[in-house]
Parts: structure tokens; C-alpha cells; sequence
């Protein structure tokens, strides 16, 4: 149908390429530790609405620009890595709430779902080499004769991005649970978040230093 063939093995490889770490894990582990796992769910919501935006703009040919264009490519990398870079220094210069002390008060300043969403959007559509991989992976899963490509490209990319979505739901519901069933002392959880600061530092500098493929 649509000139897609392979799907279950199409499925299972999402999957797998969604359990790979990478900023989108990072980001949303962080916040399920420090806020519970409804905001581990507003950057997956952040996140998945990225993916989707790099699945219209490979299927409308946008991304091809992002392959061919060196300078395209340079520009979205930085942009990307200087956001990531951010939220990294962001997450390192967390504190304590002046109220920190009592047992079941966050320790750290919770931040509103609405800003942890757009960090997941901005985080995942300015990262160039998720355009890329779109460019590479799905059309491996189109006939070359499909009568309509762009159909078949975003049904797939709404596939992939549904799976990645449940697993990334799921990250964040055994995240939140993982952290109260530990019950991580307020100190605890904000040196957790200035560790993932430092991970999100390094990412946006990997970032920085790729190369166009």
C-alpha cells in the first residue's frame, strides 16, 4: 500500500534507533527525575511535534536542502548546537527552592510544561542530522516506483514517530517512578540535573564539530 514494503522491519528498526541515547533521552530522563513524569511527557510531546516537522519538510524535499547545502547545513547546526549548549549551562546553574528543605517539595525550581515542551521541540527540529537521518532511512522503505512518494514518506515518519513517542512516554513514566522509589534527596537532584547540564554541554559541542554526510 502506497508503495511501502518492509514494515514490520521498518517498525523494529525505529524502535531500536529510538532507544539509542542522544539529547531527546537526556532531556526527557531530566526532567522526569527533577518534575515528575508529566513533564518528562511535555518535552516527549515537544519532541515528537520536531520530528514530525522534519518528517513534512523531508516529504515536501526541504530537508534535500540541508544535504546539499553546505552553508544551510552549517547554519541549522549551530543555531541547534548553541540551543543545546543553553539549556546545558541552564541546567547547570540550577538551585535550590528557598523552601528546598521540607521532604516533598521539588528541589528545584519547577519549570512551567510549556517551556519543557518548546525545549523538546527546539532541541529535536534544530538538529540538522535528524533531518538527515529522515533523508537516509525512510525512503529505503518506499518503492522506487511508488505513485506517491511524499504520502509514503509521511505515513512512515508518522509511524516512527508514534513508536518513538510510546517509548519515550514509557522513559518517562519508569524515570519519575525510578526517582520517587529511590526518593532522591533534594541535593541529589539538583547535582543530577547539573550532571545532565554538563552531558548537554557536550552533546552541543559534538553537535558543533559534526560534519555534513
Amino acid at each position: 500500500m502506497f508503495g511501502i514494503h518492509d514494515l514490520p522491519l521498518f517498525i523494529i528498526s525505529g524502535l531500536l534507533l529510538n532507544i539509542m541515547p542522544g539529547p531527546d533521552s537526556l532531556l526527557i530522563m531530566t526532567r522526569s527525575a527533577t518534575q515528575g513524569w508529566r513533564a518528562g511527557s511535555a518535552a516527549t510531546l515537544g519532541i515528537g511535534a520536531g520530528t514530525m516537522v522534519h518528517v513534512l519538510a523531508a516529504a515536501l524535499g526541504l530537508s534535500a536542502l540541508l544535504s546539499t547545502s553546505a552553508a544551510a547545513f552549517t547554519l541549522v547546526k549551530w543555531i541547534g548546537a548553541a540551543y543545546i549548549v543553553y539549556m546545558g549551562i541552564g541546567m547547570l546553574r540550577a538551585k535550590l527552592r528557598g523552601d528546598a528543605p521540607q521532604v516533598d517539595t521539588p528541589a528545584l525550581q519547577p519549570l512551567a510544561w510549556r517551556k519543557i515542551f518548546f525545549q523538546g521541540f527546539l532541541t529535536n527540529v534544530l538538529n540538522p542530522k535528524v533531518a538527515l537521518f529522515f533523508l537516509a532511512f525512510v525512503p529505503q522503505f518506499i518503492q522506487t516506483d511508488s505513485s506517491n512518494k511524499p504520502l509514503a514518506f509521511i505515513i512512515l515518519g508518522a509511524i516512527f514517530n508514534f513508536n518513538g513517542m510510546l517509548y519515550c512516554h514509557g522513559l518517562a513514566l519508569f524515570t519519575a517512578f525510578a526517582s520517587a522509589r529511590l526518593n532522591i534527596k533534594p541535593l541529589v537532584s539538583l547535582w543530577l540535573n547539573r550532571t545532565m547540564g554538563g552531558l548537554f554541554l557536550a552533546l552541543g559541542v559534538r553537535l558543533a564539530l559534526s560534519e555534513q554526510r
